[in-house]
């Protein structure tokens, strides 16, 4: 029997939404713009005003803003999408869903993954698991296309993770 016990904690979820958006073709998109297309629109108009009306010192202040909001702009959007994933969660949520949880792999019962987290125990049928994949200090095992439980490899308490995840890997493959 393969078990492996670890902490999830909020800078995780954090972590793997991240992940996820920055994956994504929209927020890739939304970033793009910000650092690229607002601030070439300003150095534009900067050109202009200083062009037309020979101001230097207005020219100078838009490209300054121009600089300032190509560095600044996606950072804050970031900050923005991390304070909009904690809002997404109810407390009693986050109760439920931080804490130590415990995986298990039991040759007896070969169908399920066995699941004891604070909101209770589960079984998760591997063929419904879709991959296992991993991170600089993660592991991730997908449930579905959006979801996933993240093993932070700095909190695992109890267990080997190389070998629980190379096993869950192969139950999935068997199971697909």
């Amino acid at each position: 029997m393969l078990e492996i016990e670890y902490e999830f904690r909020e800078q995780d979820l954090i972590h793997f939404n991240e992940l996820r958006l920055s994956k994504s073709g929209e927020m890739q998109k939304n970033i793009r713009k910000h650092r690229l297309i607002v601030p070439a629109i300003m150095t534009l108009l900067a050109f202009f005003n200083y062009a037309y009306y020979q101001d230097r010192m207005s020219a100078g202040y838009v490209l300054l803003f121009a600089l300032l909001w190509a560095i600044f702009a996606p950072k804050i959007m970031i900050w923005d999408m991390r304070r909009q994933i904690l809002t997404n969660y109810t407390d009693k949520e986050k109760v439920n869903m931080f804490g130590t949880y415990t995986l298990t792999i039991d040759p007896a019962n070969p169908k399920f993954l066995l699941e004891k987290s604070p909101s209770g125990k589960h079984k998760m049928a591997w063929e419904d698991l879709v991959r296992v994949e991993y991170g600089n200090r993660y592991v991730y095992i997908y449930i579905d296309l959006n979801t996933a439980l993240v093993i932070p490899v700095e909190t695992v308490k109890k267990g080997n993770l190389e070998q629980f995840a190379e096993q869950a890997e192969k139950m999935i493959e068997r199971a697909a």
